[in-house]
């Protein structure tokens, strides 16, 4: 009766033993699929945060546009187009020198934008008048900064209200 037990012990070992074997060969098979399928997840996680630009799903397209326009009219030194093309209540809180001035000191003192990072967008509507205010995390050449863009729809158009930056390097 002894030797049943032990054989069927013994047998019980050697069952387990050969699952052991067969899982360890069957990881062995299929560790280079899951870490080339982790490794292929990981990328695409890095990749999809790594392109990060300044076109965010959520902002309206002529808001966008109107951004777009505005940074490139700053870089330009359009200061005047910029007062032109803005919105009355610009025009109402700033004169045409007060605007180049305003620019002036901020090319003289951050340089030109080298970067963004989107940080928030919000739309609003007051008074039968449709707002969307747009920051960004700004990387200028000599300092970093967060813009705050206010625009206004009228007539179909998005224009600039509102330009803000707060930068350490401005104080």
């Amino acid at each position: 009766m002894r030797k049943a037990v032990s054989r069927t012990g013994a047998k019980k070992r050697e069952t387990r033993d050969a699952t052991k074997a067969h899982l360890a060969s069957f990881r062995l098979t299929f560790a280079p699929v899951r870490e080339t399928f982790l490794f292929f997840i990981l990328s695409l996680l890095f990749l999809s945060a790594c392109h990060r630009t300044e076109k965010q799903v959520g902002i309206p397209p002529g808001v966008q546009a109107t951004i777009d326009a505005v940074t490139a009219d700053i870089a330009a030194g359009e200061d005047e187009k910029i007062y032109r093309e803005a919105a009355e209540e610009w025009r109402q809180d700033s004169t045409l020198d007060a605007t180049r001035e305003f620019f002036k000191s901020l090319r003289t003192r951050l340089g030109q934008i080298k970067g963004r990072a989107f940080h928030m967008a919000r739309g609003e509507q007051k008074n039968g008048v449709q707002s969307y205010i747009v920051q960004y995390q700004t990387t200028f050449e000599r300092a970093e900064g967060m813009e705050t863009f206010t625009l206004v729809e009228r007539d179909g158009r998005w224009l600039l209200a509102r330009y803000f930056v707060n930068s350490n390097a401005l104080k």
